[in-house]
């Protein structure tokens, strides 16, 4: 499996930008299609973005679309969220994951590697 490491969370207020990074080490980076996730309090986990392997095919929840954006560094193996005009909702613990399954699956059990978690939160 594949090692997972998320940075650059934080505290930002509505209406503002935060670039999320999940550095991957262990099994081979590009080996994987990538998503991010996002948990809050009360809440079961849901669907951010993913990324195919190669980074020709994204998929975004509807609560996100047009807001993030989702990336892949090859050689850096890291997988970056752009989280521009952001809203109070949008605070949550995010999470970085790796599946050998395509990109288009969102569900968290079909993701088999998952990152620690990074606290978003998006004040009003």
């Amino acid at each position: 499996q594949v090692q997972l490491r998320e940075s650059g969370g934080g505290l930002v207020q509505a209406g503002g930008s935060l670039r999320l990074s999940c550095a991957a080490s262990g099994r081979t980076f590009g080996n994987y299609n990538m998503g991010w996730f996002r948990q809050a309090p009360g809440k079961e986990r849901e669907f951010v973005a993913s990324i195919s392997w190669n980074g020709g095919s994204t998929y975004y929840a509807d609560s996100v679309k047009g807001r993030f954006t989702i990336s892949r560094d090859a050689v850096k193996n890291t997988v970056y969220l752009q989280m521009n005009s952001l809203k109070p909702e949008d605070t949550a613990v995010y999470y970085c994951a790796a599946t050998s399954l395509p990109a288009s699956y969102v569900r968290s059990h079909e993701y088999a590697s998952w990152g620690q978690g990074i606290q978003v939160t998006v004040s009003s």
